[in-house]
């Protein structure tokens, strides 16, 4: 098991545009920590430390300890974040404090395994609806992904939430009925036999058949 991560925090006074906009030119992200019957703290870390997490294998759901300066360290994980749509770059996170035995909420990947057998032996096309689920656990049994085998699966079949199996450490947050994947068939729609052009029927200015000479 890999060693548990450590950011260093620091608090920050200033709340306004100006004091985010140099923060950000100073390579730094500002972030609020809260949660944990604690009060809310804004804090700020090294953006490059702060967005490493986010590119490891899980992502936002990554445990790691922040150590704020003249606070202290504690466990968290991220919350909420916002993301720059054109640069991709990390603009504000929403940190929660974790305590032991407190169940979170968190959004998993789901990873369908097997080739459905109405894909190998009647040509259908696995349909996947739904690509993540949210899950209710203890931060220390966040799985990385949720699997479905889906081997069983003939044309026409499907695979709903209800349908996945259960974990006593795990709660599913998501609608029973809500659907995962299906296997469809898809036809070619017959087109229509095109007509034969004829050639156009001349007639007079009149409006009447051209006459013979």
């Amino acid at each position: 098991m890999a060693d548990k991560i450590t950011i260093k925090a620091e608090q920050r006074e200033g709340r306004g545009k100006n004091d985010t906009g140099r923060l950000r030119r100073e390579g730094k992200v500002p972030m609020v920590v809260y949660g944990g019957g604690g009060e809310a703290v804004a804090v700020t870390a090294e953006l490059s430390e702060v967005a490493a997490i986010l590119r490891t294998e899980t992502g936002p759901n990554t445990v790691f300890s922040l150590d704020i300066a003249g606070v202290g360290a504690g466990d968290v994980i991220f919350q909420d974040r916002q993301i720059d749509p054109l640069k991709g770059r990390l603009l504000h996170a929403d940190l929660r404090r974790l305590v032991k035995g407190e169940k979170i909420e968190v959004t998993v990947p789901i990873h369908l395994v097997g080739e459905p057998a109405g894909v190998k032996e009647e040509g259908g096309v696995l349909d996947q609806s739904l690509r993540e689920i949210k899950v209710l656990c203890e931060p220390a049994n966040i799985p990385d992904f949720i699997e479905i085998n889906v081997e069983h699966l003939k044309a026409g079949e499907s695979v709903h939430v209800s349908d996945i199996a259960g974990d006593k450490n795990l709660e599913l947050h998501e609608a029973p009925e809500t659907l995962v994947a299906a296997v469809v068939l898809i036809r070619e729609e017959e087109l229509e036999p095109q007509l034969e052009a004829s050639e156009p029927e001349v007639v007079d200015a009149k409006g009447g058949d051209e006459a013979e000479d």
